[in-house]
């Protein structure tokens, strides 16, 4: 069961199962725990292989046994998201920690991966339970209708889920070369039906402002 002390550490009750967290990130525990670093991000010897060609990046451990643990990463906020048999496209560097039983992936995203500074592709998770994801700040839920798209900053998106379609596209017009614009050059269009998570804090993109 996973728990949120505070909104930046997450406490997860274990009762001989077990969580897959970011490596590194267990700041605190009760009871009796094993730990053990997973490659590939937790997918195998293929995960490995495919993020170190993609270079999307993800160390990740397993943690099993009896009691409390508790996991934190340089005092970020934390979401906690439930999945019900769907799928959660998130940024590998937001990626916190997920039930044993979540399926962990790599997909090609095109080129919203790539305006993120982490190529062409994303971190995937898929199954019954529950993610924990990071954010600098605290991070704001977005619901994408057919109605009502959205376009969000390369640089503030954390993650979505839903049947979203996705599109990079550019702001550039004659207003933001002539300084009048909104300063952001490139956005990702989000259309269908889903959620989409960003944060208050843009990290360094590829795309940067014209």
């Amino acid at each position: 069961m996973f728990r949120l002390q505070g909104g930046k550490t997450l406490a997860v009750d274990l009762t001989g199962d077990g969580v897959k967290a970011k490596n590194g990130s267990m700041v605190a525990y009760d009871g009796r725990m094993a730990f053990k670093k997973m490659s590939g991000g937790g997918e195998g010897i293929r995960g490995m292989v495919t993020r170190r060609l993609t270079g999307e990046q993800m160390t990740m451990m397993e943690v099993t046994g009896q009691g409390t643990c508790y996991f934190a990463d340089r005092a970020s906020e934390i979401n906690l998201v439930t999945l019900r048999g769907d799928k959660l496209y998130v940024e590998a560097s937001n990626l916190l920690a997920t039930d044993a039983g979540l399926r962990t992936g790599t997909t090609f995203t095109g080129l919203r991966g790539g305006a993120g500074g982490n190529g062409l592709f994303t971190t995937t998770v898929e199954g019954t339970g529950q993610a924990a994801i990071m954010s600098d700040g605290t991070a704001v839920v977005l619901r994408v209708t057919t109605r009502y798209p959205l376009s969000v900053d390369p640089g503030a998106y954390i993650a979505h889920q839903g049947n979203l379609q996705q599109h990079f596209q550019s702001g550039v017009n004659f207003r933001t070369l002539m300084g009048e614009g909104s300063g952001e050059s490139f956005q990702i269009r989000f259309e269908g039906e889903g959620l989409v998570y960003v944060q208050p804090s843009e990290r360094n993109t590829l795309g940067g402002d014209v």
